[in-house]
This record gives C-alpha cells, structure tokens and sequence, in this order.
C-alpha cells in the first residue's frame, strides 16, 4: 500500500497564459458568465476576476497568432418614416459588435489604423 500525501501533489495548478486568455475571453461572451465559468474550469471566481483585471489592462496576453473575430453581414432594415434626408456618408455606417457585447456604429470612410486601436481599447474595457 502506498499513502499519499497533500504535499507530494500540491493544491495549485500552472495555467499558461494562452488558457488563462482562452477562459477569460470565454468568460466575457454573453453576460454573468463569470461564476458559470469559473466553475466549469475548477478556479475561483476571485482569481477569473483577476486574471480578467489584467486581460482588460494588457498584462496578460496569449502568446500565439492573433485570432479571427466573427462577423455577421445583415440586410439594411427598411426605415418607415425618415426624419429628415442624409447625406451619403451618413448612409454608408458599419456597424461593429465586439466579443464583449459593445457595439460600434462607425462611417465607412473611417481610418483602418484608428479603428484598430479603437477596438483594442473597448474590448480591454
């Protein structure tokens, strides 16, 4: 027989940070995913916060190649009754909806670079 002990094994686990990303950003799809996903990976909620803390602060990043976001190209809904006649580059908007739930409605004309960093910073946020 072979006993054990507490202290050959030891209670805390190596996360890398490519995982730490992975379960953070999975925690942050949809809302109050926090505790769900906490418990399904075996972490406290204390320590998802924290690594979410340092995820939106740019502390902890994976390692690897960026990663695509998804995106879903809708129909124009028709407008009943405009309010007063647009322009054109009021007309050409895209609108963007980032892994966090946010939004942006931006014009179409609107500087690749800025956009980037925009989007940086709300998803950080």
């Amino acid at each position: 027989m072979e006993v054990l002990s507490a202290a050959d094994v030891g209670r805390r686990r190596g996360w890398s940070d490519e995982d730490k990303v992975r379960i953070v950003e999975e925690s942050l799809r949809g809302s109050r995913q926090g505790a769900a996903t906490a418990r399904r990976h075996g972490i406290s909620r204390s320590l998802l916060t924290r690594w979410r803390r340092e995820f939106r602060e740019g502390v902890l990043r994976a390692q690897g190649p960026l990663g695509f976001t998804p995106l879903q190209i809708a129909a124009e809904v028709p407008r009943l009754a405009p309010a007063k006649a647009c322009s054109q580059a009021e007309q050409d908007r895209i609108e963007v909806v980032l892994t966090n739930g946010r939004r942006l409605v931006i014009g179409a004309g609107m500087d690749l670079e800025r956009l980037a960093r925009l989007v940086q910073a709300l998803e950080r946020a």
